[in-house]
């Protein structure tokens, strides 16, 4: 059937700024780094773009190896761009992502030059579209200097393929740099996408203070902890879970502890009236600091919960003291050699 976006759909929600600049984005943003690629059902992605669309999530995030295979991601994104969504272009933030493998040589991974406007090229091409509205290096790199992956980021302005750019995983000192060069260059750094949920806390030790000083927003990714902070494994792995597939979520990950930790936090989540997952997302926008949560969904069932956590996302200091007894670093911080890593 053709589509046609909900007329009320930006009524409710409460876009929130991004940084000093002139972007606003949705509290929660989808991500389709999982459950959108090649080897996923594609009406079923089609599905929740349409559905998140519908409910004033107009910001959609990608990055060049999302899939799998890798590439696939964007490949189908181009497709539900054409079925759908290409009246709205001019409605939607679209950003993609460049810095971890995507293909064979020393020229396809990391973050020279070379690399990142290739990659963005291939992206374009992928979806279908003259340029991004945001443009990331995905991952710091220990061996190119820093001023000719920034560099890169003002050359792919310029050059009109992207309209703002963004970091990764960069520590507090690493992105004070990176915003010192950009705005030598003329180009300013609008956004940050850290990993950040409540079993993962770094961006606590500095780097939102680094952004808030700075003026830079922040997304944050991973809000879930990959599932983890779900009602899937308080009982440890089921077997049709992404932990149980071994990918990028290890069921070593879930030790435990972890048990132990989120068991807690899902008690003090359904006397706020909300599963483990909502009040997941709702902690981390408790913190005005964080321009977006960036979620992934695997029906629009899920999505549509996931959104739901916007109902509530206040918390008395009780409610966070407690938060804060059980919340604290659960070891699945797969990004954490990334944010230490220092240019040469």
């Amino acid at each position: 059937m053709p589509y046609t976006a909900a007329d009320q759909r930006y009524t409710d929600v409460a876009y929130r700024r991004c940084g000093r600049s002139g972007i606003d984005l949705p509290p929660i943003s989808l991500g389709l780094w999982q459950n959108f690629g090649g080897t996923d059902v594609f009406e079923t992605g089609r599905a929740i773009l349409r559905r998140a669309f519908d409910r004033g999530v107009n910001h959609f995030d990608l990055a060049n190896n999302y899939g799998p295979p890798y590439g696939s991601a964007e490949e189908n994104f181009g497709r539900w761009m054409d079925l759908d969504f290409r009246p709205y272009r001019d409605e939607l933030l679209i950003s993609s992502k460049a810095g971890w493998d995507m293909w064979p040589g020393p020229y396809g991974n990391f973050g020279s030059r070379k690399y990142l406007v290739a990659s963005l090229d291939q992206s374009l091409k992928r979806m279908g579209l003259d340029y991004v509205d945001i443009f990331y290096h995905h991952r710091p790199d220990p061996r190119t200097p820093l001023e000719e992956t920034m560099g890169a980021l003002d050359h792919i302005v310029r050059s009109g393929k992207a309209l703002y750019v963004g970091v990764s995983s960069y520590s507090p000192e690493l992105t004070r740099r990176a915003h010192s060069i950009l705005t030598e260059l003329g180009t300013p750094l609008l956004i940050h996408q850290p990993s950040y949920s409540m079993l993962n806390r770094w961006t606590e030790d500095g780097l939102l203070d680094t952004l808030t000083e700075l003026g830079v927003g922040c997304i944050a990714f991973s809000p879930l902890a990959q599932g983890l902070l779900s009602n899937k494994y308080l009982n440890g792995v089921p077997e049709d879970s992404r932990a149980a597939r071994n990918g990028s979520f290890s069921s070593r990950l879930v030790t435990p502890d972890n048990i132990q930790r989120i068991q807690a936090l899902n008690a003090l989540a359904q006397r706020r009236g909300q599963s483990l997952a909502q009040m997941a997302i709702a902690w981390v926008l408790r913190n005005e600091r964080v321009t977006s949560a960036l979620i992934g969904a695997r029906t629009v069932e899920q999505l549509d919960s996931s959104l739901d956590a916007l109902a509530n996302t206040s918390f008395s200091d009780d409610e966070l003291k407690e938060v804060d007894r059980y919340a604290t670093e659960g070891g699945i911080d797969l990004w954490r050699q990334q944010s230490a890593i220092q240019p040469s």
